[in-house]
């Protein structure tokens, strides 16, 4: 390659700008979210030997992936990601034995009972599920054509199948099948689940030690200058480049605003992605009240919610608690109800599962209200049918000094700590090779 005269002088300048930008900054590089993107990322520039400072609008860091522990000693779950997925190369699965941090492979347990309606169903109703499901499963393994909808590659098939493939989107990626695209679903990575007992706690304890700022939102990022400025309600902090690592659902909803607005290419990945709502409600049990006999997970089906696909956790990891998962349109009603309904609903799907007597067991509960939580906007990103690219397209640099990141970003690891770990660190990268590291 031979470079111009035009060229060496147009690298001068930037280089200029960028000796400027960094000579006139707070900190080399603002890292926007504390979740596990941000948090790799930040670790990563401040490994590089340049400054770094955290801005994160909630008042705790992690992100989507916290523990929560409202409900007392030995009543903690993870209101957000729980299993290290594809744990043979997820770089979590060291950190996590490192720790020594208490583990399952999620494999050890019964069948969980299938619940239609407040009434269990026999096995050919089983069998019958589990064929469906079957079917799906091939349907949607590396599907031809042009990228569809989960409904729509189903649409051919029986009821069965179709209401396999609502029930997976809803307790896989909680959303509805009209809305999910099936080549998204198929290119994500599988392999080993981990079950970890405490991931976001693990995830705070791992990166407690960067300099972030809570309770500081970011309601702007000013890029009109030669570095970048981003405002909060704390002042202004300027730095030479900025990683934004907010969920998908905060960038769509334009509660960080872009001066100028991002570019064409930036905004239309942003508009090929949406959230879904996936939802856990833990529910505190006193089984010295109730202990009956079988205290299997079920699969609930619209038992008293409508358009409800839900599953009930049983004691994990051998607490005394019961967790509600549920997802898609179902799970947005109950969020946007409030925790006192959303409790009140789930304590009554765990009474359709085990009978009346286990209301008086209940002596506490906890939401966790992605859909309505305004720091996230959803549990985690989907691409809408049609959108594939947009992935990849997060990882286009506005005017190389900002760069978007996050499990969004992650391609095959989106919606996992792990794919937003790995991202972060990509995108840490990418500010690297910009500051001339």
């Amino acid at each position: 390659m031979t470079l111009s005269r035009r060229s060496l002088l147009a690298g001068a300048a930037i280089l200029a700008a960028s000796s400027r930008a960094r000579a006139a900054a707070d900190a080399d590089v603002a890292v926007i979210g504390a979740g596990a993107a941000g948090l790799a990322a930040a670790a990563a520039i401040r490994h590089g030997g340049h400054s770094v400072v955290v801005l994160e609008a909630r008042g705790r860091i992690g992100g989507r992936a916290f523990t929560e522990t409202a409900l007392g000693p030995g009543r903690s779950f993870d209101a957000g990601g729980q299993y290290v997925h594809w744990a043979e190369r997820n770089p979590w699965r060291e950190i996590v034995r490192a720790a020594g941090v208490r583990t399952s492979d999620d494999a050890t347990g019964s069948w969980p009972v299938l619940v239609r309606d407040g009434v269990r169903a026999s096995e050919a109703e089983r069998r019958q599920r589990r064929s469906g499901f079957g079917r799906v499963s091939a349907l949607l393994d590396h599907p031809a054509g042009p990228d569809r909808s989960v409904a729509q590659a189903v649409a051919g098939e029986d009821e069965a199948a179709r209401a396999a493939a609502t029930g997976l989107t809803r307790l896989t990626l909680g959303e509805e099948p009209d809305r999910v695209s099936a080549a998204d679903y198929d290119q994500l990575w599988s392999g080993d689940d981990i079950w970890v007992d405490g991931y976001g706690a693990l995830v705070a304890r791992h990166y407690a030690d960067l300099p972030v700022r809570l309770d500081t939102p970011v309601t702007g990022i000013d890029w009109r200058g030669p570095g970048v400025a981003v405002e909060t309600p704390r002042g202004t902090l300027r730095a030479a480049c900025a990683i934004v690592t907010v969920p998908i659902g905060v960038l769509a909803s334009e509660a960080l605003r872009f001066i100028p607005a991002l570019p064409a290419p930036n905004a239309e990945a942003v508009a090929g992605l949406t959230m879904g709502a996936y939802t856990k409600i833990g529910l505190a049990l006193d089984l010295a009240r109730w202990r009956p006999q079988d205290l299997r997970d079920a699969v609930i089906l619209q038992s008293g919610t409508p358009g409800l696909t839900a599953y009930l956790e049983m004691q994990p990891f051998g607490k005394p608690l019961a967790v509600l998962h549920c997802g898609g349109d179902g799970a947005r009603a109950l969020c946007e109800a409030g925790e006192r309904a959303a409790l009140a609903a789930a304590t009554d799907h765990l009474v359709s599962v085990f009978g009346a007597e286990i209301r008086a067991a209940v002596t506490a509960g906890r939401l966790a209200p992605w859909w309505t939580d305004p720091f996230s906007r959803g549990s985690y990103s989907l691409a809408r049918p049609g959108h594939l690219a947009a992935r990849e397209a997060l990882h286009l640099p506005v005017a190389e000094r900002i760069f978007l990141a996050g499990e969004a970003a992650a391609g095959g690891a989106a919606m996992t700590v792990g794919g937003a770990t790995l991202d972060g660190e990509r995108a840490a990268r990418d500010v690297l090779k910009r500051l001339g590291s």
